[in-house]
C-alpha cells in the first residue's frame, strides 16, 4: 500500500503538468487563430471604423504604410510564435521527433524574432502614450533577447539551459493570451460601477495597466517553474564569490536532466 502510494503522489505532478499544457496549448491555439482571422475581415482603415473598434486597429490606421506592415507582421509571426511554442514543451514530441523538435524551434525563433522588432516599432504608436511604449517596448526588447539566449544555448549544447530560456521566452509569447485575460477581468471588476454609457472610457481604464501586467507576471511565474524543476535560474547577486565563502556554503546535488534533444536513446 506504501508503495502504490508513493508510485500516486509522483503520478500527481505529471498529470498536473500535462493538464496545465493542454490549458496552454489550448488558449494559445485559439488566441492565435482569433488573433490572425480578426485582422483579415478588411483592412486597418475599414476594421477602424467598425463599431466593436477590432483591437488596436484605430490606433495604427491613420499611420503611413511601414507602420502598417509593421502592424502586419506582428499580428502574423506573433500568431504564429503562440500557434507553434506550446509544442516545444511537448516531452513525447521532443523525445521521440527530435527533428521535428528542432524544426518547429528554428520556426518559432524565427517568427519571435521578426514578431518582437515590428512589435517594438509598433510600441512607439501605441494607444497608451508614453506608459504603453515603455511596456510594450520592453516587452519587444526582452521578448526577442530571451529567444537570442535560447537559440545561443542550444547552438552550444547546453540543453538545461536552454530550456530555462524558452520558458522565459515563451512565457512573454503567452502575453498575447493573458492580455486578454486581464482585459476581460478589469472590464468585469468596472462593470458595478458601469452607467451605461462611456463604454469607450471603460475599454480605455482597462487597458492602460496591460502594457505591463501582461508579460511582468508570466515572467514570474516562469522563474518559478524554472526553480522547482531545478534548471538554471536568474541569480540577482554578483557571481564574483570568493573562495573562502564557496566553501562554506553547502553543496547542492544537481537535479536529473531529463531534457533529451537528440532523442529517447541518446544523451
Amino acid at each position: 500500500m506504501v508503495a502504490v502510494a508513493a508510485q500516486e503522489r509522483r503520478k500527481t505532478p505529471a498529470k498536473r503538468r500535462r493538464k496545465s499544457w493542454l490549458w496552454i496549448t489550448f488558449s494559445s491555439l485559439a488566441i492565435s487563430a482569433v488573433f490572425v482571422g480578426q485582422y483579415a475581415q478588411g483592412s486597418l482603415e475599414e476594421l477602424a471604423r467598425n463599431q466593436l473598434k477590432v483591437g488596436p486597429a484605430p490606433a495604427y490606421a491613420g499611420h503611413g504604410p511601414l507602420i502598417q506592415a509593421a502592424f502586419y507582421c506582428h499580428i502574423i509571426f506573433a500568431g504564429v510564435a503562440l500557434a507553434v511554442g506550446p509544442f516545444q514543451f511537448a516531452r513525447w514530441l521532443r523525445n521521440n521527433y527530435p527533428g521535428a523538435h528542432r524544426w518547429i524551434g528554428r520556426i518559432y525563433i524565427a517568427a519571435v524574432f521578426l514578431g518582437s522588432v515590428s512589435s517594438f516599432v509598433m510600441a512607439f504608436f501605441n494607444s497608451v502614450g508614453l506608459g504603453g511604449f515603455f511596456g510594450f517596448a520592453g516587452l519587444a526588447v526582452l521578448w526577442g533577447w530571451t529567444a537570442w539566449r535560447g537559440y545561443r544555448a542550444a547552438r552550444e549544447k547546453k540543453f538545461r539551459e536552454h530550456q530555462s530560456w524558452m520558458i522565459r521566452n515563451f512565457a512573454m509569447t503567452y502575453a498575447a493570451v493573458t492580455l486578454r485575460l486581464w482585459l476581460g477581468v478589469l472590464i468585469l471588476v468596472q462593470l458595478p460601477f458601469f452607467s451605461g454609457d462611456g463604454f469607450v472610457a471603460l475599454f480605455t481604464a482597462a487597458y492602460a495597466p496591460l502594457p505591463y501586467i501582461a508579460w511582468i507576471p508570466n515572467v514570474i511565474v516562469a522563474e518559478l517553474i524554472i526553480r522547482r524543476r531545478g534548471l538554471p535560474a536568474l541569480r540577482m547577486t554578483s557571481g564574483n564569490v570568493s573562495p573562502r565563502v564557496a566553501e562554506s556554503q553547502p553543496r547542492v546535488q544537481p537535479a536529473v536532466d531529463n531534457y533529451r534533444p537528440y532523442g529517447r536513446h541518446e544523451a
